[in-house]
């Protein structure tokens, strides 16, 4: 990548991540055309943009569901189920992650969480006395 290609790759980043400080999937894929746009290869690409990300502080949605997922497997590996405890665990490493980013609350984050969950279609694990699943997809409009 030349020199002037790398700097309008990287002012396009900012200008989409400025505010948020959070490059979103459809950020992202913009991004991404831009640079084909350009003959840059795709990986390149990509690897430029998680690089320029990581350099200015900005959270890449897709790295941050990658997170996520891992986090999500790790927590069911023992049973097979997502409790509440490990629920809001990942949620918690998730908004230490984006504490930068103002636009990503507590509920968007439970949100990107839950999402990820019925995408892997991960088991929730619910108390006695209270679902925990279903108020929480509630909350965030998902339920």
């Amino acid at each position: 990548m030349s020199d002037d290609i790398r700097q309008r790759f990287i002012n396009e980043i900012k200008i989409r991540a400025f505010e948020d400080r959070y490059v979103d999937r459809a950020e992202e894929t913009e991004i991404l055309k831009i640079a084909i746009s350009m003959n840059v290869d795709l990986d390149t690409a990509r690897m430029a943009l998680s690089q320029v990300c990581r350099m200015e502080g900005y959270a890449l949605e897709r790295e941050v569901r990658e997170m996520v997922t891992v986090q999500l497997k790790a927590c069911a590996g023992n049973d097979g189920k997502v409790d509440e405890g490990e629920f809001n665990l990942v949620t918690g490493t998730v908004a230490q992650q984006l504490a930068n980013c103002p636009t990503m609350k507590t509920p968007q984050i439970k949100r990107l969480v839950l999402e990820q969950m019925e995408q892997l279609g991960v088991k929730v694990k619910t108390g006695f006395f209270s679902d925990w699943h279903s108020k929480a997809r509630r909350e965030v409009g998902l339920g």
